[in-house]
């Protein structure tokens, strides 16, 4: 039996876990499809509590369906040391994404059963519901609940849109657990993931140490109008509500460019409206949008004019404007100790590391408000994501993986 400083994960056991889960919820070639709360996330969440019962932890689902799964420490009394992401993919999701967050906590668990190591302090894996926002708007919000950033009545009653709640779909697939959806105590929270970027891959590093992430602002903005026909109406009287979203969500992408040399994004994710049909105007729109940029004072000046930007697209189109929602994350989050565990783990294990600030938006942004919290980065092939291409090796996934092990165990042990 090895020792515990000369521990490594099984990548084969935790390779097979992956190609296992790349078989539920397929969508594109080579890619998944699982949008949360969909039948394919049902069945992912029934193999992993399988699993992690196979492993002997003990799973508890909380109200908004997010899944710990807890392995007993030697003084079980004390707050545990978390490690997870999620399982639900965006509509032409990949196989890795949020997964191996998950799945690479799973194996933690199942190397320290190999070395017969208890930890003093319990570990617990959590699966977060909705993290991508892909079905339900917005995004992450089973992490956000549990922090008290959403109340459990704002979170159950997101729609879909088909007009089914997050509470229904819940308690469709057997997931509106029992445990109250509120913050238990957490030692430290540890998010392995891939990077979501190009950086790692492109400069051969194996371990991005994550200081912190891009200050990010989120909006779902609804405008309305009036329906009308399109041959007699005037051109002066007319209220065009998706004419109003299409054009925030161009000057959105304007805005992006506008700050694109220092590194800022702005994206035009999404526009919905109705009726939506030739012949006609639409009364009604939605539209969501996003804004982030690595200095926070330039990034809040990114998010003010996109702000603007929802009136005057409104007045331009004759039309009203309601900023429904807006949802903010990253910034100087992470704990300065644990991101200095994990760069001092990499280096001692011979990993070539590289800082990382993330660019995109993760659970452990709200559990950064609970408890000590940092985030792992694994390279992934050319930084392609949210898309069935996406690709990360066995070598890509092994060294972060080992890094999550020995900091976490290392933690635990305390």
């Amino acid at each position: 039996m090895p020792s515990l400083d000369t521990a490594r994960i099984d990548i084969e056991r935790f390779w097979s876990t992956i190609e296992r889960s790349a078989e539920i919820g397929p969508g594109r070639p080579g890619g998944l499809s699982r949008l949360a709360l969909s039948d394919a996330d049902k069945d992912i969440r029934d193999t992993f509590v399988g699993w992690c019962r196979e492993a002997g932890l003990t799973v508890r689902v909380d109200g908004i369906g997010n899944i710990f799964a807890r392995r007993a420490g030697t003084d079980d009394s004390l707050p545990p040391v978390v490690m997870g992401s999620h399982l639900d993919t965006q509509i032409n999701g990949g196989r890795f994404d949020g997964i191996a967050g998950v799945l690479g906590g799973l194996e933690v668990c199942r190397t320290l059963d190999a070395l017969g190591h208890r930890t003093r302090r319990p570990i617990e894996i959590v699966n977060w519901t909705n993290e991508e926002g892909a079905r339900f708007s917005p995004p992450m919000v089973g992490s956000g609940c549990f922090v008290g950033a959403y109340t459990l009545d704002f979170a159950q009653g997101r729609t879909d849109e088909e007009g089914r709640t997050i509470g229904q779909e819940l308690e469709r697939i057997g997931y509106r657990g029992e445990m109250e959806a509120a913050p238990h105590a957490f030692d430290a929270y540890i998010e392995f993931h891939i990077e979501q970027g190009y950086y790692l891959d492109r400069d051969g590093m194996q371990v991005g140490v994550v200081t912190g992430g891009f200050p990010s602002t989120g909006m779902l903005v609804e405008f309305k109008g009036e329906t009308a026909h399109t041959g007699p109406w005037p051109m002066e009287r007319r209220r065009n509500a998706l004419l109003a979203g299409a054009r925030l969500l161009v000057e959105t992408d304007e805005i992006g460019w506008a700050y694109a040399a220092g590194g800022g994004k702005a994206t035009a994710a999404r526009l919905a409206a109705w009726p939506n049909k030739p012949g006609i105007l639409s009364d009604w729109a939605q539209a969501v949008c996003d804004v982030r940029h690595p200095d926070p004072e330039t990034s809040e000046v990114m998010a003010e004019r996109v702000r603007r930007a929802v009136g005057e697209s409104a007045a331009r189109a004759g039309c009203t404007a309601e900023i429904l929602d807006i949802w903010k994350w990253g910034g100087s989050i992470f704990a300065q100790e644990l991101i200095d565990s994990v760069r001092q783990t990499s280096l001692a294990l011979g990993y070539r590391t590289q800082d990382i600030l993330s660019q995109a938006g993760h659970d452990a942004y709200f559990v950064a408000r609970h408890a000590p919290t940092t985030m792992i980065f694994a390279p992934c092939k050319g930084g392609i994501t949210h898309n069935n291409a996406e690709l990360c090796t066995k070598g890509d996934l092994e060294p972060g993986l080992n890094v999550l092990l020995h900091t976490v165990m290392a933690r635990a042990d305390r």
